[in-house]
């Protein structure tokens, strides 16, 4: 898919994306969710209120952000939108922020659990889309936590095959200039000065997050570390 001149925007040695079969991602997406569930219940209560890689966002948010598509059907999200003043952003975390205090720890789990195979995908992309979010945001809580989670080789693959100029704009991803490839299977993407590390850190860059230090190496792996 593409090549390693970004010229395509797309990676090498990643199968996946839009092409991958369908029944294979959704099954996928549903033991990517159950695994996340079993995570979150293994948490002490002190931990959820931990920062994440979502900025602003503790445990406790990221965990209702993840299960905002299954308990809100579309009419109560556009009413959710409207009230928001059009902002996505804005309508993501305010829902985020008050379900987080009104639904319990076993409750946030169990909406992960319940759904493992909800037919939930966002509006773009579709059900690689939607593995896309559920890896992210299960590495948002387990990166910063120390958490000791691998993500299987063939969910991140099928990550890495949606990477594309659309989505890391979209995302607030800044990779002009770098080539990010991964140190644990064959993949790349971009060009430029390249930035390596494990696949599943590559993930989170991809959708504009930063990374604690000591997991990243090249000249521009600065860029990508969190303060």
């Amino acid at each position: 898919m593409g090549n390693t001149s970004g010229s395509t925007g797309t990676g090498t040695g990643a199968a996946g994306g839009a092409g991958a079969d369908t029944a294979a991602v959704r099954a996928a997406v549903a033991a990517e969710r159950r695994e996340l569930a079993d995570l979150l219940d293994a948490l002490p209560a002190e931990r959820w209120e931990e920062p994440t890689l979502c900025a602003g966002w503790r445990v406790r948010e990221v965990a209702a952000h993840m299960s905002f598509g299954f308990r809100y059907p579309l009419p109560r999200m556009l009413k959710e939108l409207v009230r928001a003043r059009g902002g996505l952003d804005r309508m993501t975390d305010r829902v985020a922020r008050r379900e987080a205090e009104l639904l319990s720890r076993r409750e946030l789990a169990d909406a992960l659990r319940e759904n493992a195979h909800h037919p939930w995908k966002p509006p773009v992309g579709g059900y690689p889309a939607a593995l896309g979010h559920d890896v992210v945001h299960g590495l948002d809580i387990a990166i910063p936590l120390g958490l000791e989670r691998r993500v299987p080789e063939d969910r991140l693959r099928i990550v890495l095959g949606t990477a594309s100029p659309r989505g890391t704009r979209f995302f607030g991803a800044r990779l002009e200039g770098v080539e990010l490839r991964a140190d644990d299977l064959d993949w790349s993407y971009g060009s430029g000065s390249v930035v390596s590390g494990p696949a599943q850190d590559l993930v989170v860059l991809l959708f504009g997050r930063k990374v604690p230090p000591g997991r990243l190496s090249g000249e521009a792996a600065g860029r990508f570390v969190r303060d």
